[in-house]
Formats: structure tokens, C-alpha cells, sequence
């Protein structure tokens, strides 16, 4: 495997990475809201809770905050065990291992 080889596949990995980005955001653009046990939860298709109103018709941003932090952080761990699996892997390709 060429140098070029190398450069093309950082290429396609940057590319792919765009695109997850891309989709991430249009995912974050559309909204749902379900409602169970008298809480109407507004969450984007990306995970993202944008509002939750309780029965009593009162809302809680502080909530939906930190509901949106343990989203996140379980998205970033869930990165880095996948990342873990596929990245020896997928590093030793790179490398021309």
C-alpha cells in the first residue's frame, strides 16, 4: 500500500465523518414529542430533548438538560468502546499493517 493509498483513505474518513455530521444535524432539525404518564418529552431524532412539560403544564429546561448530558456522555462512551473495537483494526489498514 502506496503513501497515496494512505492520504486517499484519510480522505473517505474525513468525507464520512462530514457526512455523519451532516445527518446529525438534519436528524437534530426533526422533532418529535411523545407523550406517557401526563409528561409530553420533545426530543430531535439526533437524542436531543428540547422540552419536557409535566402534567401541571409547567416545563423544565433543567431537565431536559440533563437528560441531554447523559445522552451525550453515553454517546461518547459508546464511541470510544466501538472505536476500540474496530480501531485496531481499522488502524492496522491505515498503517498498511
Amino acid at each position: 500500500m502506496g503513501m497515496f493509498d494512505k492520504i486517499q483513505q484519510l480522505k473517505e474518513l474525513k468525507k464520512m465523518r462530514d457526512q455523519a455530521m451532516d445527518i446529525q444535524k438534519q436528524l437534530d432539525g426533526e422533532i418529535i414529542e411523545v407523550e406517557k404518564n401526563a409528561i409530553t418529552i420533545r426530543i430531535s431524532l439526533a437524542q436531543r430533548v428540547k422540552e419536557i412539560t409535566g402534567a401541571d403544564g409547567k416545563g423544565s429546561s433543567e431537565l431536559a438538560e440533563s437528560i441531554n448530558e447523559a445522552i451525550k456522555k453515553s454517546q461518547e462512551m459508546a464511541a470510544k468502546k466501538m472505536q476500540g473495537m474496530v480501531g485496531i483494526e481499522g488502524l492496522k489498514g491505515l498503517l498498511g499493517g
